[in-house]
């Protein structure tokens, strides 16, 4: 049974920083797998934040955190973390971590196919 299990979230100041972890059981990263995070704000739709490859280390980033947000995975502890800096309050999100076998970041971000979803972290930004 896949599992992916989220940390990391909590309340944080403008310009401040968080790490979210992700810690995925039942497959590992030597398997093809597009692994990310996506985030939903109040009354908004679901946005595809940040993906990374299993395999080929291929990055994916929404124009809204390019800069700011650095995503890595460790093979070893099977966990990919994904490094917010220059919070904003736009930021303010339930932050998913999602895993699909075999498909491109890009897609994956973008059409929400994800084939496993964590429970998500509660990230709040205040100005």
């Amino acid at each position: 049974e896949v599992q992916l299990v989220e940390s990391g979230g909590g309340l944080v100041q403008a310009g401040g920083s968080l790490n979210l972890s992700c810690a995925a059981s039942g497959f590992t990263f030597d398997a093809d797998y597009a692994i990310g995070w996506v985030r939903q704000a109040p009354g908004k739709e679901r946005e595809g934040v940040s993906c990374i490859g299993t395999t080929d280390g291929i990055t994916y980033y929404a124009d809204s955190v390019k800069g700011r947000f650095t995503i890595s995975t460790d093979v070893a502890k099977n966990t990919v973390y994904l490094q917010m800096n220059g919070l904003k309050p736009e930021d303010t999100a339930v932050y998913y971590c999602a895993a699909e076998w075999f498909q491109y970041c890009w897609r994956t971000m973008t059409t929400m196919g994800a084939d496993y979803w964590g429970q998500g972290t509660q990230v709040t930004v205040s100005s």
